[in-house]
């Protein structure tokens, strides 16, 4: 059970911190690199080599231009999410559109913008498939939202 984490600069991370430490919770081994479409494409090939064997789903964060997800999608057939960076321009707007608007023939599943903890989630998902005691955590996981907001709820009531 391993999912990849990929993103475009290390910049990124804060965006993914929270999504790991979540899959870390799960169980689910994690791997994490910083490698760009645009400035290291031979290292970012030859990381997807390395991991076709042993990873069931890769997240791929990108900001600006965000081809990173789309790059890694073309070269695997593994299941890939991409996470759009909120960037200095179009507050991730361009990003989002970028990874969302891929060409017929290699899709990229995506998140919200900025939202390390929903690509986790929905790695997980894709992964309960296989792994039932994904299933089962994924299943507590939204028992302990459910009930975090019933507390809240009673607590404005006061």
């Amino acid at each position: 059970m391993k999912v990849a984490v990929v993103m475009g600069s290390k910049s990124d991370y804060p965006k993914l911190e929270k999504g790991i430490e979540l899959l870390e919770m799960f169980g689910i081994e994690v791997v994490a690199r910083a490698l760009s479409a645009h400035r290291t494409p031979n290292q970012l090939m030859t990381f997807l080599k390395e991991i076709e064997e042993d990873t069931d789903v890769i997240i791929a964060a990108a900001g600006k231009a965000a081809h990173l997800p789309g790059v890694i999608a073309s070269h695997t057939l593994k299941p890939v999410i991409g996470l759009p960076i909120k960037s200095s321009t179009m507050d991730g707007l361009d990003s989002l559109l970028s990874i969302v608007q891929m060409p017929q023939g290699i899709p990229v599943a995506t998140v919200t913008i900025d939202s390390g903890i929903n690509a986790a989630l929905m790695s997980a998902q894709i992964m309960s498939i296989k792994y039932p005691v994904i299933k089962d955590k994924l299943i507590n996981y939204r028992k302990e939202m459910e009930l975090k907001v019933l507390e809240d709820d009673k607590n404005l009531r006061g």
